[in-house]
């Protein structure tokens, strides 16, 4: 072809399949905007509010497509931003490829303006592939293996493109030694245990008597497979947060999240089972899964390093979780005995009377529980929930029931703030046709994602269909970690660092051209879903939540009680809303009531 290295660029990532890239403009990566302009619109750039924004949207778009994501930036500061949302590309094993521009070759090792050693800064979160480019006839593999190795190994890679190489004339590397000639194209192998490990496999599973899975992002595509081993099994199911679309929470034997966010089902299911499957997971909280030698395990992953760590398996299969569960199936025999899902089942109805409970009680001025309850009988099928780290999540994990075509994710092996809204409008972007909702705090709110608004305004208009709503907690808190200083140090809020502004998000988005509404009384809040659902274009919900409404783990230890009594002697600024709210939340459990 003729041209220069970023026309190049442009064309090899179309032909690697690419259609849209998110990031921000600067002058060390030019010369792929050139190109990128050139290109006539074949690859669609997205232009973020903040680098850091566009690599979650990155991450976001490998989530909710299985598409390599791609993110680009200037040098110096522009490079360093994405690192964040890279990260979380990484800690999700997600296929994200940054391309980053660098200062001329000629002044590297000057001490230039923007100069950063940028090889040195992308190796840990890229470490699987980043190179620099140094000649234009290189540009070809680097990017290349770049790609393969991104979707192959589903890894975070990085190129590196010095800005005066990128307005070079391209050539094709020479028909001579010392030159790489690199080709397009992955096909994603069958990955299969050997018959003789799936017979182990089975032999544990067949010999248990109250089999549990856990189930992670690498079951997503392997629902009706997960279904299928669950019923021969008479197994209940627990969801790690990044895989809570795996099964729709409509099964009675799902017992829903895992984890200090999780259910208490989950926490029995654990607790009494007596085999453990995993099925591609990583999560990492050991306590919340059987004690050491309670339970023999099987785990299946396509990452041999996952297998055995959170728990010593008796048989590790590595393969795809689909193709592995169908193979396995055949094995395994049915349980005619039911007392153990009977169990399960009645753990699971027990809870949703108490949710429902939680949900209702009286708070000052909302149940931020009730927020999220109200919205999952309304959510449209197919719809994509994103959620932000913080207490958010805990209402996302626990309140928000999961129907059969719906996606749903957040930051999870990072547990990053400030990536819901990215989440959301990388998924709106890949999805246009399907509802979005963003469960934000406001503390994420304040530290990124209210600019990120300004982008869904920018957009909204090349949406087919414009329901894409952002809801905000707006508790003045940094809620989750104010809780954490209670519960796990026994200390009260330090309102010097938990203590936030009270910002009016709804008035902000009605300046750019979107829709806001504002609750404060809980009356109000199943309108404001239909009002939101039913506008002609994007909404932030402000929804005034009480920030004394305790984030009730599954199983309340002496310990955590013992600190949290402590915090109170100590004088919690919030001591009496936190007495009576932790109170209405525990009795409401177990006192008679409507719901």
């Amino acid at each position: 072809m003729t041209g220069t290295v970023g026309d190049f660029l442009v064309e090899r990532l179309y032909q690697w399949g690419v259609r849209r890239i998110f990031g921000y403009p600067g002058d060390g990566i030019n010369g792929v905007f050139g190109a990128l302009a050139r290109a006539n619109g074949k690859i669609q750039f997205i232009q973020a509010r903040h680098e850091e924004m566009a690599a979650f949207m990155a991450s976001a778009h490998a989530k909710f497509t299985g598409e390599l994501g791609v993110c680009m930036a200037t040098s110096g500061p522009g490079a360093s931003h994405l690192l964040t949302g890279l990260y979380d590309a990484r800690m999700d094993h997600q296929p994200v490829l940054a391309i980053v521009g660098q200062q001329a070759r000629a002044a590297l090792g000057g001490h230039y303006q923007q100069e950063l050693d940028l090889l040195s800064m992308f190796k840990d979160v890229a470490g699987a592939f980043v190179q620099q480019a140094s000649t234009p006839a290189q540009v070809r593999h680097l990017l290349d293996r770049a790609v393969r190795t991104a979707i192959g190994e589903r890894r975070v890679t990085a190129i590196i493109l010095p800005n005066d190489l990128q307005d070079l004339p391209y050539h094709e590397p020479a028909r001579a030694h010392g030159t790489v000639h690199s080709g397009v194209g992955y096909s994603r192998p069958r990955v299969l245990p050997f018959e003789a490990d799936l017979q182990r496999a089975a032999e544990v599973l067949n010999a248990g008597r109250k089999v549990a899975i856990l189930v992670g992002a690498g079951a997503l595509q392997a629902s009706e497979q997960v279904i299928a081993v669950a019923e021969r099994l008479g197994a209940g199911v627990a969801k790690a947060l990044l895989g809570k679309a795996v099964l729709p929470d409509d099964l009675p034997w799902v017992t829903g999240a895992i984890g200090l966010l999780g259910t208490e089902p989950s926490y029995r299911l654990m607790s009494e089972c007596d085999t453990l499957l995993m099925i591609g997971s990583g999560f990492p909280y050991a306590e919340f899964l059987p004690k050491e030698g309670q339970a023999r395990g099987v785990q299946i992953d396509l990452q041999p390093d996952m297998l055995s760590l959170r728990y010593p398996m008796e048989v590790n299969l590595v393969g795809d979780a689909g193709e592995t569960l169908a193979a396995l199936l055949p094995l395994l025999e049915h349980k005619p005995e039911r007392g153990w899902r009977d169990a399960i089942e009645s753990w699971r109805a027990q809870w949703d009377k108490t949710l429902a409970k939680r949900a209702h009680v009286k708070a000052e001025p909302l149940n931020p529980q009730r927020v999220v309850y109200e919205l999952s009988p309304r959510l449209p099928d197919h719809a994509i929930i994103t959620s932000d780290s913080g207490s958010c999540a805990n209402w996302f994990a626990r309140d928000l029931q999961i129907r059969r075509g719906m996606q749903c994710s957040l930051s999870g092996g990072l547990a990053s703030m400030g990536a819901a809204v990215p989440y959301a409008i990388a998924a709106k972007l890949a999805h246009p046709q399907r509802c979005v909702v963003a469960l934000v705090g406001d503390g994420a709110m304040q530290m990124n994602n209210l600019a990120e608004l300004i982008t869904v305004a920018k957009y909204w208009r090349q949406w087919e269909n414009p329901q894409w709503i952002c809801a905000v907690f707006n508790n003045q808190d940094l809620n989750q970690v104010t809780w954490e200083q209670r519960v796990m140090e026994g200390d009260p809020k330090f309102e010097a660092s938990q203590s936030i502004p009270d910002v009016p998000y709804h008035l902000f988005a009605i300046s750019i051209g979107l829709e806001g509404i504002h609750v404060t009384r809980e009356e109000d809040i199943s309108p404001a879903w239909e009002r939101a659902l039913a506008a002609d274009r994007p909404v932030l919900i402000e929804f005034k939540t009480d920030p004394d409404v305790p984030p009730l783990p599954p199983h309340i230890k002496l310990e955590q009680a013992k600190k949290f009594a402590s915090a109170l002697l100590k004088g919690d600024p919030d001591q009496t809303g936190i007495i009576v709210q932790t109170a209405r939340q525990v009795l409401s459990s177990v006192l008679p009531g409507k719901k």
